[in-house]
């Protein structure tokens, strides 16, 4: 099966949160819902909803909670069920979520290396960070991947609408955190474009 069998009608965060309150390990909205979510309101269309969960909690604590979904694996553009990708788990982060019988895709699980209460950046294990320093909360306590995050992720091949995310992020960024983001980015993205908008 390839993913494109299945159309898009993702989950709003605010689902996502009442279908996993009963989750006792982080996890987190991440994505371009992330950024809205930290900016208090819905600035565009999203075509999916992807959320931030420690690897090493997926089986025994993530894929149950989302029982009602098929969970497949995806790698090269392919969708595995997950009972039969335990080869691809080790070298893939994402897992999407099927509604078979809407027959559309929910969610996309984000598999982040992590270590105890750490969560580790998979790009480079050198950045990390305590979870609670890198998930924050709106209002009505939809958990979301602060704002640095999101953007390093987005820097790797930045579009039209991560531009427009961070632009729209930056006036919202304290001096410390800007010195942050371009910290990563530069690490981890050397000479990047971005980089003139965050000194």
């Amino acid at each position: 099966m390839r993913w494109h069998d299945f159309e898009w009608e993702a989950w709003r965060p605010d689902e996502v949160a009442r279908r996993l309150a009963p989750l006792e390990v982080p996890w987190y909205v991440a994505g371009g819902w992330a950024i809205d979510l930290f900016l208090g309101r819905e600035r565009r269309e999203h075509e999916d909803i992807e959320i931030g969960v420690p690897n090493e909690s997926f089986l025994a604590g993530v894929a149950p909670a989302l029982s009602d979904l098929e969970l497949y694996v995806t790698d090269s553009g392919r969708v595995t069920p997950l009972g039969d990708a335990a080869d691809l788990l080790p070298v893939t982060h994402q897992t999407w979520g099927l509604d078979r019988a809407a027959a559309v895709w929910r969610i996309d699980v984000f598999r982040e290396p992590s270590r105890e209460r750490e969560w580790i950046c998979r790009r480079d294990e050198s950045i990390r960070l305590p979870y609670d320093e890198l998930i924050e909360h709106t209002d009505e306590g939809i958990p979301y991947a602060r704002p640095e995050v999101v953007l390093l992720f987005k820097a790797k091949s930045a579009r039209a609408k991560d531009e427009a995310d961070l632009a729209a992020v930056l006036p919202r960024l304290s001096a410390d955190r800007r010195r942050l983001l371009a910290g990563w980015i530069e690490q981890v993205h050397p000479g990047h474009f971005w980089l003139p908008d965050l000194s």
